[in-house]
């Protein structure tokens, strides 16, 4: 890994604070955890998806946070998928030569049918629309080994009842906050979706959306990336304005918005 003064740039370090998208605004504000249902629901998917001795694949591994924890569990191996040029660097630097990131899209990888035996993603199909959702779980489906896992972790809606003119005006405001056309689904849609594809349900898990609380920062970055945060979003009045506004926007709808975790299996055609 690269030393603090060599790294890569974040993605999108090129826009203006005011246009870049929301996560990687909060990524310039030193978050290094940019999940809705921060570390606890990424380890609890973790746990419960067993990826110890697993060959892995990745989508949009964003920072490589998650990319290090799995490398840590004991991983076979690893393959990280983004679009993002500057993203593939970081999270190479990240992974080192334990692990391949390629600069491709998750809806076309470009690797081997049946190669993978877990496929994780996480924070990336909320921000596709109804088609690219499809398009990026039915490559997950192609890229996995009969039996293999897909281990998603997004942000969701609540209750499954919720009524739907709410749950418009929610994603509306979301991508006028975040500058994402961000769609969040309720668990029922997240699942239909998947099972849609051909995959079985075989665990969810949620956690408060609470990406923007002081709580949760301290359990996801600690004490010390806390203040590194606050020492940043207080010297520039851009990225404040950006950071309190969505703030605003997740408290206002916490009571319908949630983290979301699902791990959802390709079966075993021999069984």
């Amino acid at each position: 890994m690269g030393t603090k003064g060599s790294q890569p740039p974040l993605p999108q370090s090129d826009r203006s604070t005011n246009v870049a998208s929301g996560h990687w605004v909060l990524a310039r504000a030193g978050k290094r955890v940019l999940r809705p249902g921060g570390l606890k629901l990424t380890n609890r998917l973790l746990d419960a998806a067993e990826l110890q001795d697993k060959r892995v694949v990745e989508f949009a591994p964003g920072l490589g946070r998650t990319a290090a924890i799995m490398l840590e569990r004991g991983i076979a191996s690893y393959v990280g998928v983004d679009q993002d040029v500057d993203a593939v660097t970081r999270v190479q630097s990240v992974v080192g030569s334990r692990g391949t990131v390629v600069n491709a899209s998750a809806e076309s990888t470009g690797l081997e049918s049946n190669s993978a035996q877990a496929v994780v993603g996480e924070a990336m199909l909320t921000m596709q629309g109804e088609k690219g959702k499809r398009a990026i779980i039915a490559e997950a489906f192609r890229l996995l080994e009969p039996g293999g896992l897909y281990a998603i972790h997004e942000l969701g809606l609540t209750p499954d009842t919720i009524d739907a003119e709410l749950a418009d005006q929610l994603r509306k405001r979301l991508a006028k906050t975040i500058r994402v056309n961000a769609r969040p689904l309720t668990r029922r849609e997240w699942c239909g979706l998947l099972e849609e594809a051909g995959f079985d349900i075989e665990w969810v898990g949620t956690e408060p959306m609470a990406l923007l609380t002081m709580r949760r920062n301290l359990a996801d970055e600690g004490f010390g990336g806390v203040l590194r945060i606050l020492r940043n979003v207080a010297r520039d009045r851009d990225l404040r304005d950006r950071v309190l506004e969505m703030r605003r926007t997740f408290n206002e709808y916490r009571d319908n918005l949630t983290g979301i975790a699902i791990i959802a299996r390709k079966p075993d055609v021999s069984v």
